[in-house]
């Protein structure tokens, strides 16, 4: 399953996967029905799963990527997060995960503990997401993070990484690439890109921190491109006001603040043409793409359409 995965990320097919964000409850089943309702599962490469997104409670990334793979016999990226584990505990849950065959992790630092909806929450950072992807790197080598060889090995872990789609100066995104492809990064999932020029601007910068690396793995690493379709004006407006690393173009958010002014029928129409034009162009530049909708499967499958 996962060397299929990979083969299809590493190919010029299209590889789409689709974010999943488990639920302020305790049961997946919901969210697992919604995707097979829709055969949502037939139309992409895989899922990714949150972890406490703005640290707001949530079900366990790591147990809802495990009932996703095993529903849909298809990969599951598994972030997590820096912001609530220790080195000991990360490397616990590491091998555990790995017993159970969920062997694609997205590093991430964390959203701040101070966002969270949970009183007097406080962050465990020991380190930023490069922690994590050096703790994979040593696992897949067969030791912990103290050099003690593990037996048995695990089967191998496929790292993941996040970059910023957008800075002034987009050197500052290219070192920070080559960092996380130093550490092992397999691929670099960005934030949100909707421009085309932006993302082929993205493109260009990961081929040079690809050639800049010193880790051999680097030549074949991966650029996946974020896409958050918009479909309401006041998201895209905080979007681009709010949200680091994000740039939405200033036509865009005209076109969404005129459509608006007709009412919600006419702001959605538009944003979703908007956010399939985007998608469209930048599958055909790139196809390999990933998906955040807030759950809203059914949009995926509106813009996937005969992707």
């Amino acid at each position: 399953m996962f060397e299929n995965f990979c083969k299809t990320l590493n190919s010029n097919r299209p590889f789409i996967t689709v974010e999943i964000t488990p639920p302020h409850g305790a049961s997946l089943k919901p969210i697992l029905q919604k995707i097979e309702e829709l055969k949502l599962h037939e139309k992409v490469a895989g899922f990714s799963v949150t972890d406490n997104p703005l640290a707001k409670l949530k079900m366990s990334a790591i147990l809802s990527s495990i009932q996703i793979q095993q529903a849909f016999n298809k990969p599951v990226i598994a972030t997590m997060s820096m912001r609530d584990k220790n080195k000991l505990s990360l490397q616990s849950t590491l091998l555990g995960a790995n017993d159970l065959d969920l062997r694609c992790i997205l590093a991430l630092t964390g959203d701040p503990a101070k966002l969270s909806d949970q009183p007097e929450v406080k962050g465990v950072l020991e380190r930023d997401s490069t922690l994590l992807l050096s703790i994979i790197y040593k696992l897949n080598n067969g030791f912990d993070y103290s050099n003690k060889e593990l037996k048995p090995k695990p089967k191998p872990i496929y790292p993941f990484a996040v970059a910023n789609a957008y800075a002034k100066d987009m050197n500052r995104i290219k070192k920070k690439m080559i960092k996380k492809l130093n550490y092992g990064a397999r691929a670099i999932i960005t934030q949100p890109v909707y421009d085309i020029e932006n993302a082929k601007e993205l493109i260009e910068i990961f081929e040079e921190a690809k050639y800049e690396s010193i880790r051999d793995t680097a030549k074949d690493a991966q650029l996946i491109l974020g896409q958050f379709p918009v479909v309401r004006a006041r998201t895209a407006n905080f979007i681009s006001d709010n949200v680091p690393g994000i740039t939405v173009p200033k036509k865009i958010i005209d076109e969404m603040n005129l459509a608006g002014m007709d009412g919600e029928k006419k702001e959605q129409e538009v944003g979703f043409s908007i956010s399939k034009r985007v998608f469209d162009d930048i599958i055909r530049v790139h196809p390999k793409v990933h998906l955040m909708t807030h759950n809203r499967f059914d949009l995926c499958l509106e813009l996937i359409g005969d992707n």
